[in-house]
């Protein structure tokens, strides 16, 4: 076998077959390429819209995809005028459909028979849902830390405060927030109003696909310099003439508010208007300034109208001589442990008094002995007035006490502290 091969007849031979056997390979291929490359032709047209087709006034399909990819194989001339005119359809049609859930082949619609066409995808998975339209209120935020120092949000609205929802019926339930945020610079310390566009959230804080009615709403802000609430405490200054008696003095406000820092207002517990009975003559109201304590930015109030309430002995009246009191001074005389009367408290609330922590006070009276001897504690009564109590908290009021004219008296405690509580 070796001798036989080693022949130089046989090694022409079979290099001769194996060059017929390249040639005609070749050939072959070469003719197939060609072939393809005159006569047919590949090509992908991508982001073909998908028609679906349901009642949309009614009804609403999530999970279709907006455009599908169209591979198309076939006759050059053919594949080219699609791909240039792009005037063929991709449709669902889910008019017949019941509601639910389906899995759907995409059609297609004005392409040559010729062509082999390939989707991408070839079906879809679509819910198919009846369409509803609820209210929802809209609930604005903002973050407090761009607020200023010193400073808070007293109150948001919105306009309009609800809007309407409309979209499938499963997105609808799944709705767990409707809000609105409000944006700004660091340091703000005024009052502003400023649109927004409104965000509809599952509970994942998830957007959700949904039309919205109206899209942007306004929000007003309400900024405010920290402030507190004080009372108003007249303090009696100087003596009165000799044929006055001071019977009463109040004011027509009983508190004021404070504006300014929070460690300033913190330290402020009252503020005290010093009334000057020196120069009273009788029975009058006065305006007196109020003063504004250091640190304080603003005071709601000036000015505060103060009464005083006084009787004037006439220096014409003959004495009484059948009581021979003309020359008999005036004594004084102690009411302890009268209970302090709480007027106008909303009946939401009940009240605990934590200053005194009995709610009880001592009176000391100054009359004529006469006058004196003929009194009783039931003759007095000591209160405050809790009328401006709107919410739970610790309050501090001024006493108000009542009793016959011509008597002048003092109190053991010229206020209360009180805390109010839901009943």
């Amino acid at each position: 076998m070796d001798k036989f091969m080693d022949r130089p007849w046989f090694l022409r031979f079979t290099a001769l077959a194996l060059a017929i056997i390249l040639f005609f390979s070749v050939k072959s291929e070469n003719e197939k390429t060609n072939g393809a490359s005159i006569g047919d032709a590949v090509d992908i047209i991508k982001g073909i819209p998908l028609e679906v087709y349901y009642d949309k006034d009614n009804y609403v399909v999530t999970g279709a995809p907006e455009t599908v990819d169209v591979t198309i194989s076939g006759p050059s001339s053919l594949v080219q005028s699609a791909k240039l005119l792009r005037d063929f359809t991709l449709k669902v049609d889910l008019r017949t459909e019941p509601l639910g859930r389906h899995t759907l082949e995409i059609k297609t619609e004005n392409l040559s028979d010729k062509l082999d066409v390939k989707l991408e995808p070839k079906t879809i998975e679509v819910l198919y849902e009846e369409k509803i339209t609820q209210t929802f209120r809209v609930d604005p935020e903002l973050n407090e830390r761009l607020l200023a120092e010193d400073f808070n949000v007293v109150k948001m609205e919105v306009e309009p405060a609800r809007i309407e929802v409309t979209g499938a019926k499963s997105v609808i339930e799944a709705i767990s927030f409707v809000k609105v945020s409000v944006t700004g610079d660091n340091g703000i310390n005024k009052s502003f109003n400023q649109k927004a566009r409104v965000r509809v959230l599952d509970r994942d804080l998830n957007k959700l696909n949904v039309k919205i009615n109206p899209e942007e709403v306004t929000v007003i802000v309400e900024v405010e310099e920290y402030n507190t609430e004080v009372p108003i405490v007249l303090r009696q200054r100087g003596v009165s003439g000799e044929n006055v008696t001071i019977d009463s003095i109040s004011s027509d406000s009983k508190t004021v508010k404070l504006h300014g820092p929070k460690k300033v207002l913190d330290t402020i517990k009252e503020i005290v208007v010093d009334v000057d009975i020196s120069n009273v003559k009788e029975t009058e109201s006065v305006e007196l300034n109020i003063p504004k304590p250091k640190g304080v930015s603003q005071i709601s109030l000036d000015k505060v109208k103060v009464n005083i309430s006084a009787t004037v002995k006439s220096i014409e009246d003959p004495p009484d001589v059948s009581m021979d009191t003309a020359d008999v001074e005036n004594v004084t005389k102690e009411f302890k442990d009268i209970p302090v009367d709480v007027k106008g408290l909303d009946e939401r609330f009940t009240s605990v008094f934590r200053k005194p922590a009995d709610g009880k006070v001592d009176l000391t009276i100054t009359a004529k002995p006469e006058v004196i001897n003929a009194l009783s504690i039931a003759d007095f009564k000591v209160s405050v007035d809790a009328s401006k109590a709107d919410s739970e908290g610790e309050y501090i009021y001024p006493l108000s006490v009542e009793g016959p004219d011509n008597i002048a008296w003092k109190l053991s405690e010229e206020e209360v502290t009180m805390e109010v509580k839901l009943a």
